[in-house]
Order: structure tokens, then sequence, then C-alpha cells
């Protein structure tokens, strides 16, 4: 089975529909699939629900999909940096689900892990909690949270050999293998590709079984976020 494509846009044809469900992986403007973003950007498909941890900023990442308004929803953790996301939701033209970090990284390694539920600490005695069932452990109230799971995965990685198999580099591995493991086709762009057998199974991440479609990237642009420096100290 080839999972190599010559492009975002190619890796994401015949799995793009109104509706569906995608995780983004990715913090802040770290380990972002920007490739793939801008695919579904020019798809035009809309009333997306992404699952992600934040959305991007205005100019970048989930961000150029809310210019465009094709999300519907978010399932976030945290969306500040987004004038535009402020501005949708505050016009009640765009919903929001947070979830504590914590929550949602672990709401979706439970996806991933068939466990359609688990109970938390978290959130209990807050909003987070309302309408959901709260249940006593050892003389503490946890509160149920379920397993989040999606149509589409798009990720970003370092390294992939041409079965899929994926390595992530420093910070950047984020969201991303836990994403990868929780949806029907999960899309992994990737900044280098070697030929299978080649990757120290030890060093693999993300199991290429959990990947059905790799893009290999020929410019690979990182943006900083937030850019903070001091002056340089005269020697």
């Amino acid at each position: 089975m080839n999972k190599i494509y010559p492009d975002a846009v190619a890796a994401l044809a015949g799995v793009l529909r109104d509706g569906m469900t995608i995780m983004s992986g990715g913090f802040g403007l770290c380990g972002i699939p920007t490739a793939l973003i801008e695919a579904i950007r020019q798809s035009g498909v809309k009333d997306l629900t992404v699952v992600s941890n934040n959305a991007g900023i205005d100019d970048a990442g989930l961000g150029l999909l809310l210019q465009t308004r094709q999300i519907r929803k978010m399932i976030s953790s945290y969306v500040g940096e987004n004038a535009t996301f402020a501005r949708q939701y505050l016009a009640g033209e765009l919903e929001i689900e947070f979830n504590p970090q914590g929550t949602l990284a672990e709401r979706i390694r439970a996806g991933g892990a068939g466990i359609p539920a688990f109970f938390t600490r978290t959130g209990v005695g807050t909003q987070i909690a309302e309408g959901k069932e709260v249940r006593g452990f050892g003389g503490q109230d946890y509160v149920m949270e379920t397993g989040l799971r999606a149509d589409l995965a798009i990720v970003h990685a370092w390294k992939s050999d041409t079965e899929g198999n994926l390595v992530y580099r420093k910070t950047a591995r984020n969201f991303n293998p836990v994403m990868a493991t929780a949806a029907e086709v999960t899309v992994a762009e990737v900044e280098i590709v070697v030929d299978a057998g080649e990757i120290d199974p030890d060093h693999i991440i993300t199991p290429g079984i959990f990947v059905k479609r790799i893009v290999p990237l020929v410019n690979v642009h990182k943006r900083i976020e937030q850019r903070t420096v001091r002056k340089r100290v005269a020697a």
C-alpha cells in the first residue's frame, strides 16, 4: 500500500466533507500541520468541528479556517491570541467546548485507546462539570469525561518512513501522537521521508498502522508565535 502522496491536496482528496470532525495537532504554532490546514482551506469544506489545543492566530494555523468561516465548533483548551475567534464567538457565530488542557489530552488519548470515558478531579465544582456525572472515589469527587474521536486527524512529524512510522522533534511532538491514534483516517505531513526499516524501532513514536497517508514537505516554514529576546550584553 502506497502511503506517499505528492502534496496535501492529493492526500486529503476523497477524505474531506462538510460537517466532519477534524483533530489538528500542534500547540500554538509549534508542530502544526500547516500544509494540510492550507489544503483544507482551499477545499472549501465547511461546518467543521475541530479538536485542537488552540485556534492558531489570526493569520496562521487554524486561524486561516476561522477567516473563511469553515469552522462551526472548536473543542479546545486555550483560544487566546486570536481576535477573529473572539469576534465570531462573541457574535454567536462559533461554538466552543472548553476543556482543561490535561483533560483534553486525556480525552483524545482515551479515544485512541478505545476507552469511552474516565473520571478526573479536574473541573469538579466548576462550570466544566455541569451536566456531567460526578462520582465519589476515596472520599473525593470526580467528574466523568468522555473519550474523543474524529473522522480525520492531521498531524506534523519530523521524520517518517514509507510505512508511516513517525518521529517527532522535541516540543513539536505535543498533541500530535495522541491525535494520530484517535481518528478514522490520519494524514501526516513530514519533513523527512526515509525508506522502510531506516528508523530505529526504539525511536518510533507513532506506529505506521495508525497513519494512512503521508505528505512529504518541500518547504518547511516554522513561525514563532511570540518571539521573546533580550538585548545582547556587551563583551
